[in-house]
């Protein structure tokens, strides 16, 4: 019997438009109704996600999302820290040597905001602040390595291209000492080795007593094969690619076809039927 449902968002949750379809707002509440915790489980900063969750209408319920790839746990009520993992001052220091080689920019996500180092944002950084629905800020070495704030998940941001090289470059290097994956086309991120959302998702289920075979993931991305494997019942997005479909348990229709409303009523509302 499913109990949880882990939701990744971009791709998942969200059609190509940005938008929740209705459809997978009435499947999530019928699945609540049903007594199943949702967790959404993104790539994305807290501020990325708050407006989207207000969207579900889920404000009298207290669920749970995962942010940064897996980097900070909270509750929705009130937007609690429940638990983190951060890069260190030592990781810092390292991603911008990384970064004084290539063209990509290098932006880290504190709990508030979207972080540029060391150089003002160009446009595709600017771009995807935007998709989170904040602006870049510029920060400097020192003021990231001294100040107070939690860091959280790091991103090279460049164009394919551009990012193709870097990968080719760098991702061996970072590889053995962050949890690294290309996520989008334009992305390459970073966190602390060992975390994903499925290492949350793991931690966060382990507090609620639930049993990973009690668990449902939906993704699309690279950024989620943990969180496929993790989970009982691993579901890959009609839009993911052929790898990320070859990895899951099913495979669901597209972003742009209800995919994650299509799940719910097979695998999840059909159990009580």
């Amino acid at each position: 019997m499913i109990k949880l449902l882990a939701l990744d968002m971009d791709g998942t949750l969200l059609d190509s438009h940005k938008k929740i379809p209705q459809a997978h707002i009435e499947a999530i509440h019928q699945a609540i109704a049903q007594g199943v915790k949702l967790v959404l489980c993104t790539g994305r900063p807290l501020v990325g996600v708050k407006p989207y969750y207000k969207e579900l209408g889920l404000s009298k319920q207290n669920e749970y999302v995962i942010v940064d790839n897996g980097c900070a746990i909270h509750q929705s009520e009130g937007w609690k820290l429940l638990d983190y993992t951060a890069l260190s001052k030592e990781d810092l220091v390292y991603l911008d040597q990384i970064a004084q080689k290539t063209p990509a920019q290098l932006t880290i996500f504190d709990e508030e905001r979207y972080l540029v180092l060391g150089e003002d944002p160009n446009d595709l950084v600017s771009y995807d602040a935007g998709l989170v629905f904040t602006q870049p800020v510029k920060i400097s070495l020192e003021e990231a390595i001294e100040g107070s704030e939690i860091m959280f998940q790091a991103m090279f941001l460049a164009q394919p291209d551009q990012l193709d090289r870097f990968e080719a470059d760098f991702h061996q290097d970072l590889s053995q000492r962050f949890s690294a994956v290309r996520s989008q086309d334009y992305i390459y991120e970073t966190m602390p080795k060992g975390t994903t959302k499925a290492s949350a998702l793991a931690r966060l289920a382990e507090k609620l007593a639930i049993k990973p075979e009690e668990i449902m993931a939906i993704g699309d991305a690279n950024n989620d094969l943990e969180m496929l494997e993790f989970a009982g019942l691993g579901i890959a997005m009609g839009n993911a690619s052929d790898y990320v479909k070859s990895q899951a348990d099913a495979v669901t229709t597209s972003n742009d076809q209800a995919g994650v409303a299509r799940a719910i009523e097979k695998y999840i509302l059909k159990q009580d039927a």
